[in-house]
């Protein structure tokens, strides 16, 4: 049977009265429930060879982010070998807090490398979803594959997440999301593109982006996926605002650093990750670290990058704006400036250091925005073009020392997966744009940029022209909305384009647009 949104939502709905939750919820350790607490799934992520982080939000009303009295409730949790929670493996109890919006984190450990398992949650008689997660491989195991599916940018007003419902149907290994899970901007009129649109409310408070989130979660397609397999993330820019880098909004607003430690602490509260040890507490969300590494075994390590927080800001922004512009070397010698950076010094720094000390036969750049660079004109010598200023081509020099990090260390098999400019894209990345490869300038690795689940893009015909105007970039297609999926192995990395028939419609169609092969100790990408 098909589930569409509005029904999930009649039916998760007891329509209870806070006064009537508040009675269901008496106490620290309520027994019973007459409201269903857990509407927005369940979720796992960040997992380690021994370990895995387990996430839920007690919410029993998630069109009401205020549903539940602010006092402290007590979970029980389960791991198991098994779906039916035979054999048990791990459990204990949760205390979800009001100060978090009653999120739980659990970091399930003492697990075993490279195995599935099922978990759940239960407060009172009321059980979760039972949902899958598994554990990474063991650092030092020969690992013969991977099955990925990454995707990004997931505008709720503008399609169904159809794309969510064929993640889970593919049965991935892990789910990589790069960003924009939630929009701050609306709501809009309708949720379809093609229909009037106008925007009526921004997120500016904890309990604003509470609300998006819960909205988000609601949906039955994006729960399958959580429930399927566990995810790494980052964020973009749409979890707080847009356009936003370091400290500076669009507005150039003198409070944005409030509305931003507000921001990442609803991101913490609704996504499966750890908070990191090196951050002190009393700036755990207003300097929230996300960059991360993760190693599948020796096959794959993936570099979880934040290029949103440490950013310089952007160059040659419009009159009193802050923000991205389109700019050309002529109009903008600031985005020449080599002080100007897009992952900040001490994550510079850092990745330089994964990628010497990985042994890892594929690295994989996990990130935001295409590093590509893409002119929005056409370029007939060195120094001709149209930037964008928001994606790397706002920071050339910085993506050149990320490209002397690679040259340097020479990581093996290097990979970039991108999002946020919603559409999809394969290159080839190399020091010299303007020039062939050759010897001199040669190919040092792979780009690989995912389309949205539903946020529209530009037309086609202007994205042809964008492969026409640089080389480098082998395929765009930017009509269409899906995921990429990745089939990961010893010898090469198989990448899919795969783009839904109607981002319109819950029940549609998936198509493949086009795949790739990037083989094993060879750099660049050829059509499948």
């Amino acid at each position: 049977m098909k589930l569409s949104r509005r029904l999930f939502l009649q039916q998760s709905l007891q329509f209870t009265t806070l006064a009537a939750m508040a009675q269901a919820f008496p106490s620290f350790a309520a027994e019973r429930s007459t409201a269903y607490p857990f509407s927005l799934g369940v979720a796992s992520g960040s997992p380690r060879a021994d370990s895995v982080v387990l996430w839920t939000r007690l919410l029993p009303d998630p069109l009401n982010a205020q549903a539940l009295p602010a006092i402290v409730y007590k979970l029980r949790w389960e791991i198991a070998e098994d779906d039916n929670f035979r054999r048990i493996v791990n459990k204990g109890e949760a205390h979800a807090l009001p100060e978090l919006g009653h999120s739980v984190h659990v970091d399930a450990t003492g697990l075993q490398p490279d195995r599935w398992y099922w978990y759940r949650f239960m407060l009172g008689d009321a059980v979760s979803p039972v949902a899958r997660t598994r554990t990474a491989p063991a650092l030092d195991a020969v690992v013969s594959n991977l099955r990925l599916a990454v995707a990004s940018c997931q505008h709720w007003e503008f399609g169904e997440y159809a794309a969510h419902r064929h993640i889970a149907a593919a049965n991935p290994d892990l789910i990589a999301f790069l960003g924009d899970y939630i929009y701050e901007w609306g709501p809009y009129d309708t949720r379809h593109p093609g229909k009037p649109r106008k925007r009526e409310q921004e997120s500016f408070t904890l309990a604003d982006y509470r609300s998006r989130y819960a909205q988000y979660k609601t949906d039955p397609q994006l729960q399958a996926a959580h429930h399927v397999a566990p995810w790494i993330v980052t964020w973009d820019d749409h979890e707080v605002s847009n356009d936003y880098g370091n400290d500076r909004d669009e507005r150039l607003d003198v409070n944005f650093l409030l509305r931003r430690a507000a921001a990442y602490q609803a991101f913490y509260e609704h996504m499966p990750v750890r908070l990191h040890a090196s951050v002190s507490e009393a700036e755990r969300f207003s300097n929230m670290r996300i960059y991360d590494r993760y190693d599948w075994g020796r096959l794959a390590r993936f570099h979880v990058l934040d290029d949103r927080q440490y950013r310089s800001h952007h160059a040659c922004p419009k009159p009193g704006r802050g923000g991205s512009n389109s700019v050309s070397n002529a109009e903008c010698s600031e985005r020449m400036d080599p002080s100007r950076t897009m992952l900040g010094q001490e994550q510079e720094k850092w990745l330089g250091r994964g990628f010497a000390s990985s042994t890892a036969k594929w690295n994989i750049l996990t990130q935001q925005t295409l590093v590509a660079q893409s002119s929005q004109t056409a370029v007939t010598q060195e120094g001709d073009g149209k930037f964008w200023t928001d994606g790397w081509d706002g920071y050339p020099v910085a993506r050149q020392r990320l490209f002397e990090d690679i040259q340097k260390h020479k990581p093996a098999n290097p990979v970039v997966i991108s999002g946020d400019v919603h559409t999809f894209y394969a290159a080839n990345l190399k020091r010299d744009f303007y020039t062939r490869s050759s010897p001199s300038n040669p190919i040092l690795a792979t780009e690989f940029c995912g389309t949205s689940v539903t946020s529209s893009s530009r037309p086609q015909e202007r994205t042809d022209q964008y492969v026409a105007q640089n080389p480098h970039i082998k395929y765009g297609r930017s009509d269409k909305r899906g995921f990429m999926l990745m089939e990961i192995s010893q010898t090469r990395m198989l990448t899919h384009f795969l783009g839904l028939d109607d981002v319109a419609k819950a029940d549609s169609g998936i198509a493949t647009l086009s795949s790739f092969i990037v083989d094993d100790g060879r750099t660049g990408l050829s059509f499948a």
